[in-house]
């Protein structure tokens, strides 16, 4: 296999680059790379200037053939592409901020995956994305869409159903799951083997096997958990756990403790701002790190961001494609017939076997009634502001909101609904045409 392999980074300028930077460079053996072109628009410019010089130090250190090309104009770095990651941000930080403080107003949780908030990044998201689409069809037609954006399973169902690229949406938790149990257990993560159910945000791990033993029953009674740095830290009740017989992901608590993460979120609002306005705080420092001429690494400050370990799940899934290893992960991918409560189009979170036409989705051995209901209405909720994203829809968006279990009533969602429109107007054509 010596054909060039080039990859393209939409979002380029983003502070998670250099992690992804430096796993193309350690695993240059198995995913030999030519060309990196990272691209952003005019308003990351600075950014991309920044992110990107340091891109290029840390390939120039690593003394591998690897050019990093950085540009605005899209269509020019996607001619001929392999790899397209995608990991941008419509409205940049401070629509993130919008989309946690609007919610709280209206005594709603203000989160920027799930949600309200969930709900308005799809929007701006999507019609975006799906451009991005438009340009790869002509451009790069059989290049793999690796999406990180969030939120990453409705995104990637949205690019699925409404172009013909082939897309796969990735997310960092279930590399936290491994992370946790290779930590608890003190073992490689080839020793280990988790199932995981559900969608992105919104999974259960309903197996976890090491070195050949079952170690599910034991961390029922771990009440800590597995947990991220961007979810407040409450603890989980033993009794729900126990009963569920099954480990929910950190966003979970959402759903299952959503009195304690509202006031969670309003204490801390009026403490130190949201999370958006702390990992801004974050980012500043992270840009000024990356402007040392002298820094060729990525630097450490960065696992702060609470996107760790991404890239290793992105090039994890590049190397197995282009290798054809038939290694399991965990991707967001169409149902078929996995979940058979949910639409064969509906995107879910499940371990696949990834081959180099794409991945195979795994039969799931377990999937505990008592979350099929949760499953089904957050399922129910995304395939409306699916369609409400791509048509612009506003009866559709409040159906969605009226959906979705975190929305106390219909009567709270609509005027929430017309402030947070109005607000993101300038990204959403889509819902203000005459």
């Amino acid at each position: 296999m010596n054909k060039r392999l080039k990859i393209v980074v939409i979002g380029g300028g983003s502070s998670y680059t250099p992690e992804l930077i430096e796993g193309l460079i350690l695993h240059y053996k198995e995913l030999p790379v030519t060309e990196i072109w990272l691209v952003d628009i005019q308003e990351g410019k600075h950014k991309l200037d920044i992110v990107g010089k340091l891109a290029q130090r840390m390939v120039e250190k690593s003394g591998l053939p690897i050019e990093v090309h950085l540009t605005i104009n899209r269509r020019e770095a996607l001619v001929g592409a392999d790899f397209v990651s995608t990991q941008m941000r419509v409205g940049l930080l401070q629509a993130r901020i919008w989309d946690e403080t609007i919610p709280l107003k209206y005594g709603v949780i203000g989160q920027e995956t799930t949600g309200p908030g969930g709900m308005l990044k799809a929007f701006r998201t999507i019609p975006a994305l799906l451009d991005i689409c438009k340009d790869m069809e002509e451009l790069c037609p059989d290049a793999w869409m690796l999406n990180f954006t969030n939120p990453a399973g409705m995104v990637t169902e949205a690019v699925n159903k409404y172009s013909k690229i082939k897309a796969i949406g990735l997310c960092n938790a279930p590399t936290g799951v491994y992370k946790w149990l290779m930590e608890l257990y003190n073992v490689p993560a080839e020793q280990i083997y988790a199932e995981f159910v559900g969608l992105n945000h919104l999974h259960w791990v309903t197996q976890v096997v090491v070195n050949g033993q079952s170690k599910l029953e034991e961390l029922l009674g771990n009440s800590q958990g597995y947990s991220a740095k961007n979810v407040p830290q409450s603890e989980w009740n033993e009794s729900l756990i126990r009963s569920l017989g099954a480990i929910p992901s950190y966003y979970l608590k959402y759903f299952y403790l959503k009195q304690e993460m509202l006031q969670d979120q309003l204490e801390s609002s009026a403490k130190v701002g949201t999370r958006a306005e702390i990992v801004k705080q974050l980012e500043d420092e992270l840009f000024e790190l990356y402007k040392d001429p002298n820094l060729a690494e990525k630097p450490k400050q960065l696992e702060k961001r609470g996107g760790a370990y991404y890239s290793e799940a992105a090039v994890r899934l590049m190397k197995s494609l282009y290798n054809d290893t038939r290694d399991i992960q965990t991707l967001n991918i169409p149902n078929g017939r996995i979940l058979d409560f949910l639409a064969p189009d509906a995107c879910i979170e499940v371990n696949c076997l990834v081959t180099k036409q794409g991945p195979i989705p795994l039969a799931v051995s377990n999937v505990p009634f008592a979350v099929k209901g949760l499953i089904h209405a957050v399922k129910t909720y995304e395939q409306l502001a699916i369609e409400a994203a791509v048509s612009g829809n506003r009866d559709l968006a409040l159906l969605a909101l009226a959906n979705h279990p975190l929305v106390p009533s219909v009567n709270v969602a609509e005027p929430m609904l017309a402030e947070m429109l109005e607000q993101n107007k300038a990204f959403l054509p889509q819902f203000f045409q005459a």
